[in-house]
């Protein structure tokens, strides 16, 4: 039996490598980093062309506002989302300010247009599984507990909004914005570098990373974590405003046996999704290309291949790459043609 305790490990090594390969080809002075950790991943703010002390300024900057937004939307640590959930399991309404309210939308508008396999209103299953702890045991969740939270059917269309008040007409609906938070960050952050006119940046949220702008004369380039290695399995360029995101079995995860059990629970099933392994996403610019690069992973992830080009179409994505859990890759004609494999998979299928 193998478990694993503490995957910060693992999501720092993805990171390194996503940032590795821009390192090499920037003056020392021209290239300005800093990284924390927050989201329970690394963070990294990649910044070219500027002063350091301005670069220093502004890399601050958004990683004070990153740490600000991990504590506001905690899933089990003190938070304005505990808060709420506690309102909800108690029958009562609560007041948020503006900013929960426009993620409370936005995320409802994406369930709706996921079918529901991107359900934030399901994190008590999330904690059935014992993933809402900074670390965790190989244990099967109790199945009687998920069948009764699967009967309750806890969506996001049980919130009711009346202004800045809001409450839930389901007492087992427990928000967990875990698979939206680091695509709200990205846009966030995205947003107050352009207004500092700090228009050549990577931003890294654990491997999902939005890009401004370029490196001197050249693209910002990420690589592509491999899924069972420590290694990256590709490269690619990313273009202004685009956004990368990905959603894979190896981060959260325990093994029980020879099975692997993911944070990633399929909401139809109660149980963590089986039958992939990653799924990355390329998303074109826009305002809200950090969000859509983060929550489109997640119904192409649990709907599995056969499904998964159909999410991204209603997602406005065309650059995608899904691997199965044989490890046979999938991709979308446009971004074979932009990919730089590392690692070719042994077999590889166009995904349309």
């Amino acid at each position: 039996m193998r478990v694993k305790h503490n995957f910060s490990r693992l999501l720092s090594r993805g990171l390194l490598l996503a940032t590795a390969f821009l390192l090499t080809a920037c003056g020392k002075n021209e290239l300005y980093q800093q990284e924390s950790y927050v989201f329970g991943t690394r963070v990294q703010i990649s910044i070219y062309g500027l002063d350091e002390a301005v670069a220093a300024k502004h890399a601050a900057a958004v990683l004070a506002e990153l740490d600000r937004l991990h504590r506001k939307l905690h899933a089990w640590q003190p938070s304005e989302i505990t808060r709420l959930n506690t309102a909800f399991k108690n029958g009562e309404t609560t007041e948020v300010d503006l900013e929960l309210l426009a993620m409370l939308n936005a995320a409802k508008n994406y369930a709706q247009q996921s079918d529901q396999l991107f359900n934030p209103a399901v994190g008590g299953l999330v904690t059935l599984w014992g993933f809402h702890r900074d670390t965790f045991a190989p244990v099967i969740a109790d199945q009687q507990k998920i069948a009764a939270l699967l009967a309750a059917q806890p969506t996001m269309n049980n919130l009711v909004i009346d202004g800045a008040n809001v409450s839930s007409n389901n007492p087992a609906v427990e928000i967990d914005l875990g698979g939206f938070a680091k695509g709200w960050a990205l846009d966030h952050s995205a947003k107050y570098l352009r207004q500092q006119r700090v228009l050549n940046a990577l931003i890294n949220i654990g491997g999902n990373v939005l890009a401004l702008g370029k490196k001197d004369q050249e693209p910002w380039t990420v690589g592509l974590q491999h899924p069972r290695q420590p290694e990256a399995m590709a490269t690619i360029a990313l273009k202004d405003g685009e956004s990368i995101g990905t959603s894979g079995d190896y981060q959260r995860y325990f093994m029980l046996g020879n099975k692997r059990y993911s944070h990633l629970i399929d909401p139809r099933t109660g149980q963590p999704a089986q039958g992939v392994q990653a799924v990355s996403i390329i998303a074109p610019p826009s305002q809200n290309a950090g969000l859509i690069s983060d929550v489109a992973t997640k119904p192409m992830f649990i709907g599995g291949v056969a499904s998964s080009w159909m999410y991204a179409q209603r997602f406005g994505v065309k650059d995608v790459l899904v691997i199965n859990e044989q490890g046979d890759a999938f991709i979308s004609a446009s971004l074979q043609a932009r990919i730089k494999w590392l690692k070719k998979p042994t077999h590889l299928y166009r995904l349309r």
